[in-house]
Order: structure tokens, then C-alpha cells, then sequence
């Protein structure tokens, strides 16, 4: 084998492999590279993804040196940069509304830039400059904590195909608008919005996760969605139009996505859901759907529980079902309607595919296991389903349990896993 000693092998490597290295470093040890040699003084400043967050420099009990330092630093990477800058993020608790972001964020947008991702301190909400939408290349943008405000001019960022914005001051217009102007959009995020009413436009949305206070929510043109998470928090004011809506959410919400394969409803999702008229038979079939998660329930409400019926029997091809429950288990221990489960339920019903259920938060009220009993009775082929109780006494688990151990099973591999926190 041949000597290598004393060869300096790194340095020479391609500059694609150098620059891909160097990307992998915190940008403060790329910067440091410029002191290995003078061959590597300005390696660093052509690599296209810029990182910065407070490691780029030494921390102290004094804000505002920590500060200086940061933007001293920031502003002297982009300054020595060379070539276009293609990622930029910063990410940081010590800079909130910041005239320096201002001329960085200018200088970006004359550098081909085509992901921003800004996440900044409590504070003063950082007002984003109008030069931000003159970024033409744009194709991941990232908002914490901003405000966002799109010139008359602004005809959407035509390359963008993921828009996540967290705690961001937006008018509703401005949203939906903004949404609809980006025609290669594939993935949105939207998290603490408040009494938000949103119409999505967005013919080639694929993923899509919503949080916040909504008081409407309507799936206009969203035809190629495949996996959606929705966290709805309810206020008196919101719950208050939800009562007064006559439109069938459900239909509104789920009626014109038949690609989906994975759908999570948080809290109030099911709830939402149920307002409106009576659904009635779906016209819509969800044969891609493969996993479901619902969390927080009501077994004590039936329109709910007709919700996550109708969601279930239209996924003819569902594999994995997960669903928590927020029912009281003291006022709820007799039930009516308990023939709802025979009038509701299909009698060629059958999940020929779910293979594992769980349940959580169970309080053992009697539709809470009337589900149970029908999950087990229509599933041949499941395979095991879990079922963890809210913490409530003794008795009532071992009378839950006794009562479990009575349910005809259609899969004779079913297995049924009481779980004891």
C-alpha cells in the first residue's frame, strides 16, 4: 500500500463533496474551516444551506451582547457569502422584531433563495418585509411567530411546495389567498390560529396539518390529499356557531378527498364533524384509507359515535384503527338507543383488513363497549386489539374486563391486550 502521510486527502476532494461536509457542520464550525489552511480560508462561503441558531456564538447572562454577537455573525456570513444561497434558516429565542432580518431577508431574495425558515423569540412579532414575496423560487417557506401581510401586487409564489406557518398574524383573506396562489403546494401546516374560518384551495395538497381555533373549515379543491392531522380548540364563541350551523360538516370536510390514506382528528375533531344534517349514505368511498386515529370521543353522544361509524365503514381497506375516548364514566353508566348499533350498522358490514385496534382512555360505558363488540364481531382477520381504561376504580376495570372476555371475536388470532397503567 502506498504512503498516504502527510497527504492531505480532504482537501482534495471535489467541491460538491466539500460543500456537502460542510453543510453537514454547524454553520460556526464551517466558518472555522477558514483557519485549517489557506486553501480552505473561503470554502465555506459557497455552500448553499445557512443554518443559524444561538451556537453559532457564546452565550452570557447579557441578552443583549448575545444578541450583537448573533446578528454580528449572521450578518457577516452573508456578507462574505459567495454564489447563490439556496436554505436559509434561523432559529433562535434572542431576536424578535429585528430591522438586521429585514436586509437579510432582502439580500436572499436576490440570491435564488428556496427555503426560508424563520423561527423567532416571544416577543415583538416580527412584521416579514414585502421583499419576501419577490422570492420567485421559493419552494419551502417556515413562519414562527411573524406577521404576514401580502402586498396588493403579490401573485403567489408560483414554485412553492410546503408553506408551514406557527403563530403567524395573517388576515383570513390573505391566507386563503395565499394558499390558492400557490399551485404546486403539496404540504401546509397551519398551527394557533384564532376563530379562523378557511376555505383551502389547493389542487395538489398531499399533507396537510391544522391546529388551532377554527370556527369553519371547508375542503374546497384539495382532490390529492393522502394524509391529514386536525387539532380543533373550542371557544364559547365558536361552540356557539357550530350549534347554529346547519351545514353537514362532515360532507364539507372529508366529502372530496378519496385519496386519503392516513386521517388523525384531535381534540374536538369528531365533534366538529357530527354538526349539521344527518349524513346519510356517503358519496364518497375512502379506498386508500389504511390508518385512522381519533382521539377524545364522545361515547356519550350519538352523533359522534355516527361519525366514526360512517368514517370506518367507508374505509373498506382500513388496516390500523386508533381511538381515545373522553366519555364520564359516573353519568354515563346507563345508556339508551343501545338498538342504535343494529338500526346504524350495516349487516354486510366487515373490516376485511384491520389488523390492530386501540383503544385508550376507556371508561366502559355501555356504547364505549358496544363499539368494542362490534369492532370484534366484524374483523376476521384482526390480530390484536388493546384497550387501556381511564383511571377510574378497581371494580369498574375488572367489570370492564369481565364483560370484554364475553365478546364473540370473528379473527381466531385476535388477541385481546388489557392494559393496566
Amino acid at each position: 500500500m502506498g504512503d498516504f502521510s502527510g497527504c492531505d486527502l480532504i482537501s482534495n476532494l471535489p467541491q460538491s463533496i466539500i460543500e456537502s461536509i460542510l453543510t453537514r457542520l454547524p454553520i460556526r464550525d464551517a466558518v472555522r474551516t477558514s483557519c485549517l489552511s489557506r486553501k480552505w480560508r473561503y470554502k465555506w462561503t459557497t455552500i448553499t444551506h445557512l443554518s443559524f441558531d444561538e451556537k453559532c456564538v457564546t452565550l452570557s447572562n447579557d441578552r443583549a451582547l448575545v444578541e450583537k454577537s448573533l446578528i454580528d455573525f449572521v450578518t457577516r456570513a452573508l456578507f462574505l457569502h459567495q454564489g447563490p444561497i439556496h436554505k436559509f434558516q434561523l432559529s433562535t429565542s434572542y431576536l424578535q422584531s429585528c430591522s438586521d432580518i429585514d436586509q437579510w431577508i432582502l439580500f436572499l431574495s436576490r440570491n435564488d433563495i428556496k427555503e426560508l425558515v424563520l423561527e423567532l423569540g416571544e416577543g415583538e412579532w416580527f412584521r416579514v418585509p414585502s421583499c419576501l414575496f419577490y422570492c420567485k423560487k421559493l419552494t419551502r417557506l417556515e413562519l414562527f411567530r411573524c406577521e404576514l401581510d401580502p402586498p396588493p401586487s403579490f401573485k403567489g409564489f408560483l414554485c412553492l411546495k410546503s408553506l408551514n406557518l406557527h403563530q403567524v398574524l395573517v388576515t383570513p383573506d390573505a391566507i386563503e389567498s395565499l394558499i390558492s396562489s400557490c399551485p404546486l403546494l403539496e404540504s401546509l401546516a397551519l398551527s394557533y390560529f384564532d376563530s379562523l374560518a378557511l376555505n383551502i384551495r389547493a389542487p395538489n395538497l398531499k399533507y396537510l396539518c391544522l391546529e388551532g381555533e377554527f370556527k369553519d373549515i371547508c375542503l374546497e379543491n384539495t382532490p390529492l390529499l393522502v394524509a391529514m392531522s386536525v387539532a380543533m380548540y373550542m371557544t364559547d364563541d365558536i361552540a356557539e356557531h357550530f350549534e347554529q350551523s346547519s351545514n353537514c360538516n362532515f360532507i364539507k370536510f372529508l366529502g372530496g378527498i378519496p385519496l386519503l390514506e392516513r386521517l388523525v382528528g384531535h381534540i374536538y375533531f369528531t365533534k366538529y364533524l357530527s354538526i349539521g344534517n344527518d349524513l346519510g349514505i356517503l358519496p364518497i368511498t375512502y379506498n386508500r384509507l389504511k390508518i385512522i386515529e381519533l382521539y377524545q370521543v364522545s361515547f356519550e353522544d350519538m352523533n359522534e359515535i355516527l361519525v366514526v361509524l360512517r368514517l370506518i365503514t367507508s374505509a373498506p381497506n382500513l388496516r390500523e384503527l386508533q381511538i381515545s375516548g373522553s366519555s364520564n364514566a359516573l353519568a354515563a353508566i346507563e345508556a339508551s338507543d343501545l338498538d342504535f348499533w343494529e338500526k346504524q350498522c350495516p349487516s354486510d358490514c366487515t373490516f376485511r383488513r384491520l389488523k390492530v385496534v386501540k383503544m385508550t382512555d376507556m371508561s366502559g360505558v355501555p356504547h364505549e363497549m358496544e363499539f368494542i363488540k362490534f369492532l370484534l364481531k366484524k374483523s376476521p382477520v384482526l390480530e390484536m386489539m388493546s384497550i387501556t381504561p381511564c383511571a377510574y376504580g378497581l371494580e369498574g376495570r375488572m367489570k370492564m374486563l369481565i364483560e370484554l372476555v364475553r365478546f364473540k371475536r370473528a379473527s381466531p388470532e385476535a388477541e385481546v391486550i388489557f392494559i393496566q397503567d
